[in-house]
């Protein structure tokens, strides 16, 4: 009887902790989005390279650098721009791991779900071919999605570079110095705000579902709950919509974006502003080349 009770007990906090895993598991991830937004904004704050650099500046550079991964027609010239973001970040004080973690693998999942179709689709010479499905892997095919690959991997690198290692903030206000129009800057301040007030009515919505849950759930309510929970927060979203926006035009945000810093270029954002074009120039003029190694 004892072990049959044991068994019993067992299998039902079994029961209670995978009924429990699905509000658990989404309390987690949305904790941790919290916790990125506030370890982004400590990363902006630390004393390194581009957290030194005037935020107009930054934007120039690394839009520049952007654009010439996106233009490159050869892998050599993306590599090389690729390894001068490490080198960045390292200087900035951005960890490899914060990289791999949050830039790296995201955009290597995704472009190489895409990507991978090309190395048995691309005519060329064949390299071997799939044991089962006897897929031929050609060379071209190859060369195409790795040069697609590396080139996501490099934009994605610096645009996360100039979001991790520039206070939001900043980044809009420089933006309207720089002739973006007021729309634009509204939109992407909104979406930046909306994003937080969403995550915090997830959070407090799957936290009171949780602190009412009593007893184990089925498979079935479980998902009856999760889809439920959906719909609210779907609701919730078209509602605070409107309110964000009003609450930004309550409190005087008319699309411009007021600091207590101000800009003012020093000797050494002219020399890295300089220094960006320069090799932002070098690298346009050795991407056109298609005699280099690793031609796509």
């Amino acid at each position: 009887m004892e072990s049959t009770a044991n068994i019993s007990i067992k299998t039902t906090s079994r029961r209670k902790r995978k009924s429990r895993g699905f509000i658990e598991r989404t309390l987690f991830s949305l904790v941790s989005q919290f916790e990125n937004a506030i370890v982004a904004e400590e990363i902006a704050r630390k004393k390194g390279l581009l957290q030194s650099i005037d935020p107009r500046v930054k934007i120039i550079g690394l839009v520049l650098l952007i654009i010439d991964a996106t233009l490159s027609r050869n892998i050599f010239t993306v590599l090389i721009i690729f390894a001068a973001a490490v080198f960045v970040a390292i200087l900035s004080k951005v960890s490899i791991k914060t990289l791999a973690t949050r830039a790296w693998l995201s955009a290597f999942t995704f472009t190489g779900a895409i990507a991978l179709p090309a190395i048995f689709t691309t005519a060329g010479d064949v390299l071997f071919r799939l044991p089962l499905l006897n897929w031929a892997v050609t060379e071209q095919g190859v060369k195409t999605a790795s040069f697609l690959l590396i080139r996501v991997e490099t934009t994605v690198t610096l645009s996360f570079l100039l979001v991790l290692c520039t206070l939001w903030t900043h980044i809009l206000k420089a933006l309207r110095v720089l002739g973006v129009p007021v729309v634009f800057v509204v939109i992407l301040g909104m979406t930046y705000r909306y994003i937080f007030v969403m995550l915090e009515t997830a959070r407090n919505m799957f936290e009171a579902r949780q602190s009412r849950l009593v007893g184990t759930l089925t498979p079935v309510e479980s998902r009856r709950i999760a889809a439920a929970s959906v719909g609210v927060l779907m609701t919730k979203s078209f509602y605070l919509n409107n309110e964000v926006y009003l609450a930004m035009q309550s409190r005087g945000f008319r699309g411009e974006v007021y600091t207590l810093d101000d800009f003012k270029m020093k000797p050494s954002d002219w020399i890295a502003m300089a220094a960006f074009v320069l090799f932002a120039a070098a690298t346009l003029w050795l991407g056109q080349m298609d005699n280099l190694i690793f031609v796509k």
